[in-house]
């Protein structure tokens, strides 16, 4: 309250109207792009099998399949991350849904190699829009339950990796790969059809100067979650920063040449003429940032490589692994050699990962949970440095993909929390490309090294880079759990705890 005006930020305005009806709306939606990317990651373990007997490709033609979604993710985060700071989180989403479903649903009618190979870098290139709307769902998140509800947004990408490795075990014996590809890219177009009710973020509209259109999307949260907005009017970080840099009768007169240490608009909001990529990505590496993006960078990198690998070697290693142990030899394998059971048992690990990381990332914090989940699932894969049965793999695989989703998880609470509204989507779309790169070079390791009987040297390069994320993780500056999030990058190192209980 200022001078008898009450005012409140969107922060305060979410925690006074709680979790509710219009939240779980918007889960239920962002959910749905979730479930839609993991079922577009999760099918590349069995496309790659069926098209190698099919078209009688290399191992590294093989492993290609997957490396160009990866790279084609790895230029769409970066570049959907910027249109939904500069233009709304709305028309980054629906621009990405629009050509995975496009691209996705083609591939299944793809005549050859090249002409899949073109299509699923555009799957790729959609998909790499899915932290747009992760932080779109993070930003209508209270801050007091907000690592719990991550939790559960999570779990949709849980649910479409079951449901497309059970897909597969019912379609891929029966009609092939095509018809994978058709019924895997539907629920892209799920997020087309709701499109027309998706709000924008309210705290992308005020950081735009448009505030009326902010409180109006928060007075929807209020009709709907039966809950009062708190009382006076709605107020922007840029607002209490201008108000903190007024002198008063109390403060001393700053000399002129000290008054550029106070809180300028370009530190608050890029100017429009200088928002450009290029800008954006000099912002994340400012003296401010640096430090958490680049431990940000290399535990996404991490994350990424550690978890589709585990994937992949689920396939892998219960595909090749006998007749490398046998025979020394490479081997050609057809789809039907794919041990679809065993995948579909491996794709609930990611349960109990989530139940693990909701049960510690509130009370224990984020990086506790990060750097505890990922050295555990290195001890999980040490014993794989040598060859062991079908099932002590499968239970090893278990476990370590318990362990490396709840790790992935919870960096994808951490990472749009530790940065302000005006670079979020950025950030986070920055810090998903440079995972991108370990997505594009897991395939090389999991599927080229195995294949050529060098299970020892893949896993043990898999053990070394999760080991190497979690010291980063556990070097972060500081925990978030709790913390209200921040618009401003002047701020974004000084914001302390929000509670239930806080009042305006």
């Amino acid at each position: 309250m200022e001078e008898g005006n009450p005012s409140f930020t969107v922060d305060e305005a979410l925690v006074g109207i709680g979790f509710g009806k219009f939240q779980l709306y918007v889960l239920a939606y962002a959910g749905m792009g979730w479930v839609a990317e993991a079922m577009e990651m999760m099918l590349l373990s069995f496309v790659g099998p069926a098209v190698q007997s099919l078209w009688s490709l290399s191992a590294r033609e093989e492993s290609l399949i997957t490396s160009v979604v990866f790279a084609g993710m790895l230029i769409g985060a970066y570049s959907w991350g910027i249109v939904a700071d500069k233009h709304g989180r709305r028309r980054g989403f629906i621009i990405t849904a629009v050509v995975t479903f496009l691209a996705g649903f083609l591939s299944s009618f793809a005549p050859n190699y090249m002409s899949l190979i073109v299509l699923r870098c555009l799957v790729g290139l959609g998909l790499g829009g899915g932290p747009v709307l992760v932080s779109w769902y993070l930003e209508f998140i209270p801050a007091p339950n907000r690592g719990t509800w991550m939790i559960v947004f999570s779990a949709f990408w849980t649910v479409g990796t079951v449901f497309e490795a059970s897909l597969a075990w019912l379609i891929m014996p029966s009609l092939g790969w095509r018809w994978l590809l058709a019924l895997s890219s539907l629920p892209s177009s799920l997020l087309l059809l709701f499109y027309r009710w998706t709000p924008e973020s309210p705290r992308y509209l005020i950081l735009q100067g448009r505030k009326a259109e902010a409180q109006s999307i928060l007075e929807k949260i209020a009709r709907m979650n039966g809950s009062p907005l708190p009382k006076g009017v709605l107020r922007s970080e840029i607002e209490t920063e201008n108000k903190k840099s007024i002198p008063t009768e109390n403060t001393h007169l700053l000399k002129p040449v000290e008054e550029t240490s106070a809180p300028s608009l370009s530190k608050i909001v890029p100017p429009d003429n200088s928002n450009g990529p290029g800008f954006m990505l000099l912002t994340l590496l400012s003296p401010e940032l640096i430090k958490r993006t680049l431990l940000l960078w290399v535990v996404f990198f991490g994350n990424a490589f550690a978890y589709y690998g585990v994937v992949l070697l689920t396939t892998e290693l219960n595909n090749s692994q006998n007749s490398c142990h046998l025979t020394g030899k490479v081997l050609q394998h057809s789809s039907n050699d794919v041990n679809y059971r065993d995948v579909f048992i491996a794709s609930f690990a990611e349960f109990p990962g989530l139940l693990i990381s909701a049960a510690m990332v509130d009370r224990l914090g984020r990086k506790a949970t990060m750097s505890s989940t990922l050295f555990l699932c290195c001890i999980f894969l040490l014993p794989l440095l040598t060859h062991q049965s079908p099932t002590v793999t499968t239970a090893l695989l278990f476990g370590g993909r318990t362990c490396v989703s709840a790790a992935f998880a919870v960096v994808y609470i951490y990472a749009p929390e530790i940065y302000p509204t005006a670079v979020r989507t950025t950030g986070v779309g920055v810090a998903s490309s440079v995972g991108r790169i370990g997505g594009v070079l897991c395939p090389l390791v999991a599927v080229g090294l195995v294949h050529g009987c060098h299970q020892t040297v893949a896993v043990l390069l898999f053990v070394i880079v999760m080991f190497v994320s979690g010291i980063c993780v556990c070097l972060f500056p500081f925990e978030t759990s709790g913390r209200e999030l921040t618009d401003t990058i002047s701020s974004a190192s000084k914001k302390r705890p929000l509670s239930s209980s806080s009042s305006v």
